[in-house]
């Protein structure tokens, strides 16, 4: 990767419309479940073993109440953007019909709040919690909830979008399809393995739908994508053609059609029984869903290694730790490994394989969990965080240098919060939070943040 060393051009790299931001997710921080729609998460958690710690988002971080003072933390930090996620089932109790004016009334206390200080909205329509209601009537499997998505999408606009620039329409659509209905470790529970792939297609015409609508408003509209450079375990045929299956399953199945009008070539699914594309996917949906993108999210953690399956295996690729061939990485609490190379790989892998077709990109989540405790003092010094954080914003530099436009970078999370499966076990947060109090205590990272935005709209780093 070249050098990432950015202190002789900030301010060429970092101009002053560029979005400085911190991310969340509403059943991940919100709480007050009790006054919207059940959604799936509420029901997954009930279910015991599912959960780590056995928790729930019931309270999570109580920021249905709390906001204010979450977003003055948002004002020390200097943002100029907060990515939160709108609870559909806060909105439509049962993902049709009925508005609640209360689940309405709290977002728009929230943005006004947001406006007061300066910080743009950024609202995820849809972050992976679907309203029960609409799960027990086939869920993604099915094409009616991207109908129903498209008339939320509609309806919340029409109450929030005289205050919202830009909207994403979905968080992370791939994963949302992987763990919640082919492996089953996320709501809502299934373990469809490649029967899942209508999940995919719906999402995407969901998407398609609600931009449609949203841009008939005059509305930007991107979509949040989790991004992994893809490695081979080793140099050999098998290795590489299995990296290559599962770069176009993870990447490009999701991306494919919203940039260049066409699904990847998934032959060697089908081999194994996938089911067919033609038999979900209709005549116009593919003219709809291309060009849909008036920006690019990239959610970046760490790279995959892939290696050829062994006999008898159900996949057509596997999945050894990445550690195994890069012994010496670092890995967050989570076990994730630590290569912010893999951030610079995938911006300027995106700008090479879509060229014109691709729209500027913001980084809308990265992030490093570990596991945070107050000293005596009260302060919660997180090294490996500053330094997590300070390498990737420098692999982000090194994309920008070789013309890679990326717009904004987004740090999950503003807040630890219940971390799905995880529950409550791993903390992301640049604030401390105490589940018990509610208490927020800002990290190092915090202000090492603070400090870092403040830097570069100076132009001094």
């Amino acid at each position: 990767m070249p050098s990432t060393d950015h202190s002789d051009s900030s301010t060429v790299l970092f101009p002053r419309d560029f979005l400085w931001g911190v991310a969340t997710a509403a059943y991940q921080v919100e709480g007050a479940s009790e006054q919207r729609g059940a959604s799936i998460w509420d029901e997954f958690c009930r279910i015991p073993g599912r959960i780590a710690d056995g928790s729930s988002g019931r309270v999570a971080c109580d920021h249905y109440h709390r906001f204010p003072g979450d977003v003055a933390l948002m004002a020390e930090l200097g943002l100029s953007a907060y990515r939160f996620s709108i609870s559909w089932p806060r909105i439509m109790p049962l993902g049709r019909g009925r508005i609640d004016t209360a689940g309405v009334d709290f977002y728009a206390r929230l943005i006004d709040e947001l406006l007061a200080v300066g910080i743009e909205p950024v609202p995820t329509l849809y972050h992976w919690d679907l309203p029960q209601a609409l799960e027990e009537e086939g869920g993604w499997l099915v094409r009616s909830t991207a109908e129903r998505f498209a008339d939320y999408a509609r309806a919340v606009a029409a109450r929030l979008g005289d205050r919202v620039t830009r909207w994403i329409t979905l968080n992370e659509p791939f994963v949302h399809m992987a763990y919640g209905y082919a492996f089953g470790v996320h709501a809502p529970g299934r373990t469809l393995m490649f029967d899942a792939l209508p999940v995919a297609h719906h999402q995407l015409l969901a998407h398609a739908l609600a931009a449609r609508a949203l841009r008939d408003g005059g509305h930007q509209v991107l979509l949040a994508h989790n991004h992994t450079p893809v490695v081979p375990a080793s140099g050999a045929p098998q290795d590489r053609a299995a990296a290559q299956v599962y770069d176009a399953l993870h990447n490009r199945l999701l991306l494919d059609p919203l940039l260049l009008g066409r699904y990847p070539d998934l032959a060697a699914l089908a081999a194994l029984g996938a089911p067919d594309l033609g038999d979900f996917v209709r005549d116009a949906d593919l003219d709809l869903m291309a060009g849909s993108l008036d920006g690019l999210g990239v959610n970046y953690y760490m790279p995959t290694l892939v290696a050829a399956p062994g006999p008898g295996e159900a996949l057509p690729f596997a999945l050894p730790d990445y550690t195994s061939r890069f012994p010496g990485t670092p890995v967050t609490a989570f076990g994730w490994p630590v290569a912010p190379e893999g951030l610079y790989r995938v911006l300027t892998g995106l700008r090479d394989r879509y060229g014109a077709a691709l729209p500027p990109l913001h980084v809308t989540e990265n992030g490093c969990s570990r596991a945070d405790t107050p000293d005596g003092a009260g302060r919660v010094a997180d090294p490996e965080r500053i330094d997590y954080l300070d390498r990737h914003l420098r692999a982000l530099v090194a994309a920008k240098r070789d013309g890679v436009d990326v717009r904004g970078y987004f740090v999950w999370s503003l807040l630890d919060n219940f971390e799905w499966a995880e529950g409550f076990t791993q903390r992301f947060g640049l604030v401390h939070v105490d589940y018990r109090t509610q208490a927020r205590t800002p990290k190092d990272s915090f202000a090492w943040y603070r400090d870092r935005i403040a830097r570069a709209r100076a132009g001094t780093a």
